[in-house]
């Protein structure tokens, strides 16, 4: 069995073993025509169940040739350009290298003794990634597993730095198009979801400031504490980004930590033309970064950067056998002193060497080229009378519900919606998302795959008017027999 582990004496055995999973995941990519087979669950799961796990294949080959049918076949392929459903993006190659190598080496980002350069490297893409927001030398960060775990601790760096003992008092505000990261995490840290308090959007999907200011009012009259404010940029469903300088004004005059959820957004931070659009993110007390999402990276990488390291203190824990306070008076630069996890993944290695092959601009121009997709789909989708679409979008997302000729009842056409986007699915045709708005289903692109064309946009939409058809037309049938 020592054979199978990784060393001096068995490289020749993992270049070939490397080599041959490279070439068949190559060959899948390749021969992929739809982004998924349509396959269910009651296909899958027998031939899951099936494997005796008590009896291994013996060799690599064989476990190959076993994952084609248990996973590679069906898998939901993300770089397909009819993939539009959630925020899932295409990789660069570049990061998938990268991934390759960290796994290999299996650095642990926890200790300077367990990944040394691996600690300098990330700590260099932290000072990077907040030279971009803004942020002056004061800032530092750490990355994570991504923008739910980032706004976690954003929001446990806030309600610190509250200074309260009462935490019953303490209020958070968000947008109603915010994450759900945000109620999750004040029960994660004892707030309870009822200390957030949802603040209206505008017809764009904006968080409305004047709502904002009455809301931290009433709080501050009601002897509250406003603990944080979250805004968003980048809202999951719409893109949307909330008004950042007047927000930071709001939460300078009422003393409430400004995080700013920009999970989707961040890749405007390399944009080179749509930088402009987060202005006043350098106000923030934190940003939640997803490189995973709108940099082109492999699941995960992600990061939290905030305007002063020294609130990162909050997360510290020493522990004799791992990062003891002589180390801290060392100055030996360990990450685990920042992060809420202990061992970590060199996540960072991935963004490392797509910045040094592609540079900055190459990922942002792929960004931008997304988001003029999304302006060019919703011209398609505005001048099409089987469409209603709810917002004109400001990175690369799009809401739609398709509306027939025929049939008025809401709830019908929330049923024809629905039935659409799973027909679609079992097709494997294409993969779109779904969400609700108004209290009304409504479907969703996700534009995040350079490679998705407006003929694209416009044959899937083709294709869910046709299944929309296909149930209406059905129960009617049924309806008159």
């Amino acid at each position: 069995m020592r054979s199978h582990l990784l060393n001096d004496t068995t490289a020749e055995s993992y270049r070939r073993s490397v080599t041959e999973g490279v070439e068949r995941v190559a060959s899948k990519l390749a021969a992929t025509r739809r982004p998924f087979t349509g396959a269910g669950v009651e296909d899958i799961a027998p031939l899951i169940d099936r494997v005796d796990l008590d009896r291994p294949l013996g060799d690599t080959s064989a476990v190959l040739d076993e994952l084609e049918d248990v996973y590679l076949r069906d898998a939901v392929y993300f770089h397909h350009p009819r993939y539009l459903g959630h925020l899932n993006c295409p990789v660069v190659i570049p990061a998938v290298l990268g991934e390759a190598v960290l796994s290999a080496v299996n650095s642990s980002l926890d200790t300077w003794d367990q990944s040394a350069g691996g600690t300098l490297i990330e700590r260099r893409l932290i000072d990077w990634t907040a030279g971009r927001v803004g942020y002056g030398p004061s800032a530092d960060g750490v990355f994570t597993s991504g923008g739910s775990q980032s706004n976690l601790q954003a929001l446990l760096l806030a309600r610190e730095e509250a200074k309260t003992e009462d935490l019953s008092k303490l209020r958070i505000f968000s947008s109603e198009c915010s994450h759900f990261s945000v109620q999750k995490s004040a029960q994660l840290l004892g707030l309870g979801r009822s200390a957030v308090v949802s603040i209206p959007c505008d017809h764009d999907k904006r968080m409305q400031t004047v709502a904002l200011a009455r809301a931290l009012e009433r709080c501050a009259a009601e002897g509250n504490v406003p603990m944080a404010v979250v805004a968003t940029a980048g809202t999951t469903d719409f893109g949307s980004l909330d008004p950042l300088p007047e927000i930071a004004e709001l939460c300078a005059q009422y003393g409430a930590w400004m995080h700013v959820d920009a999970a989707y957004g961040c890749g405007l931070l390399i944009s080179p033309t749509r930088r402009h659009l987060l202005n006043g993110i350098e106000h923030a007390d934190s940003v939640t970064v997803d490189y995973h999402k709108s940099f082109f990276q492999p699941v995960s990488s992600s990061a939290i950067l905030v305007k002063d390291g020294s609130t990162l203190r909050h997360a510290t824990y020493h522990a004799d056998y791992l990062n003891p306070r002589r180390a801290a008076e060392e100055r030996i630069p360990n990450q685990v002193d920042k992060s809420l996890q202990t061992t970590r993944r060199f996540d960072a290695l991935k963004l490392w060497m797509t910045l040094r092959t592609m540079g900055a601009d190459g990922v942002g121009s792929l960004f931008d080229e997304v988001c003029d997709l999304a302006a060019e789909g919703w011209r398609l989708l505005a001048a099409d009378p089987r469409y209603d679409v709810v917002v004109e979008p400001t990175l690369s997302t799009l809401v739609f519900r398709y509306i027939p000729d025929a049939v008025t009842s809401p709830a019908e056409i929330d049923r024809a919606n629905l039935y659409a986007r799973k027909a679609l699915f079992a097709s494997g045709e294409a993969v779109v998302a779904g969400t609700k708005t108004g209290g009304r289903q409504y479907l969703k692109f996700t534009l995040l795959n350079p490679e998705t064309t407006v003929s694209d946009i416009a044959a899937v939409l083709d294709l869910i008017a046709g299944h929309a058809e296909q149930y209406l037309g059905e129960n009617l049938v049924h309806a008159a027999s």
